[in-house]
């Protein structure tokens, strides 16, 4: 047998350099244009207001960074709501033990950063068991399916279709229609709210974009409550796709690089194919 294991490593760190290399190419030649023209920006406001100088120029926008890493957003006013109000800490505490943590809303105090760590040490395994919960809903049903139908040349219809129906109802309810609400509700174009979306269900959450923070909107009340509700059955569908495809993965390199040992033996053959069929999705805990 030839060992796939080094050409998995090898394929991983080639996947990665190449990310890299994409990334730098499209994003290094925006972000020099966009720092050009923040110092561009900061000339002409230093010669409108002549009274200020560089260091005061400076000290403001680094006070503006401090205010937006503690969760104010400085086009904001002091009328603006609270970003921990109910609702906002709901949402909060469902990014936290989701592990999506976007960034833009942190605790500040002492007692809040300890209570977090110590939130997030029970929160996460407890959100990993209650989706592996929902995971193991979904493969009770697709058993059941399967032994609903047994007849030779059904099944592995079913099956196809079972996947079918499950990809696609689970594409529309998580990555197609909420664009759709987040693009009208957050101002966003629909490919905005496509990444927003995929970003936040895969966990990766940069925080570039996160809902309900607009200082010059108007939420309802229990609208980032949904959200969070939603993220957490968005993300066992897509824990589950992920699960699939890893597997799909590693059968297709198996079968390239395993070849068949044909030193078995008859009777093990026979138990290998006497022994029940394992489920097609789990998500790992």
């Amino acid at each position: 047998q030839i060992s796939w294991t080094p050409l998995l490593v090898l394929g991983y760190l080639f996947y990665l350099l190449l990310g890299a290399m994409v990334f730098q190419l499209l994003e290094k030649q925006a972000e020099s244009h966009f720092r050009d023209q923040f110092q561009l920006e900061k000339l002409k406001f230093l010669q409108n207001y002549t009274c200020l100088d560089r260091q005061a120029l400076e000290q403001f926008v680094q006070v503006l960074m401090e205010a937006w890493e503690k969760g104010v957003n400085p086009e904001g006013n002091s009328t603006n709501p609270s970003n921990w109000d109910f609702s906002n800490s709901f949402f909060f505490a469902g990014t936290v033990v989701t592990t999506i943590g976007y960034g833009n809303l942190s605790p500040s105090t002492v007692a809040g950063q300890i209570f977090c760590v110590f939130y997030a040490l029970f929160g996460v395994p407890l959100n990993l068991a209650f989706l592996n919960q929902l995971g193991k809903g979904l493969n009770a049903h697709l058993i059941t399916l399967e032994r609903w139908v047994q007849k030779p040349g059904r099944a592995q219809v079913v099956q196809t279709l079972a996947m079918a129906i499950f990809l696609t109802t689970g594409t529309l309810l998580f990555l197609v229609f909420p664009p759709v609400v987040f693009s009208y509700v957050e101002g966003w174009s629909y490919g905005e709210g496509f990444y927003f979306t995929f970003i936040t269900l895969s966990t990766i959450g940069f925080g570039d974009y996160v809902v309900g923070t607009n200082p010059n909107k108007h939420y309802i009340p229990v609208y980032r409550s949904l959200t969070a509700i939603w993220i957490v059955f968005g993300l066992a569908w897509l824990a589950l796709v992920f699960n699939v495809g890893a597997r799909l993965m590693e059968k297709f390199l198996q079968l390239k690089w395993h070849k068949p040992d044909l030193s078995l033996e008859e009777g093990a053959t026979t138990k290998l194919e006497d022994e029940p069929e394992q489920p097609r999705f789990h998500i790992p805990s």
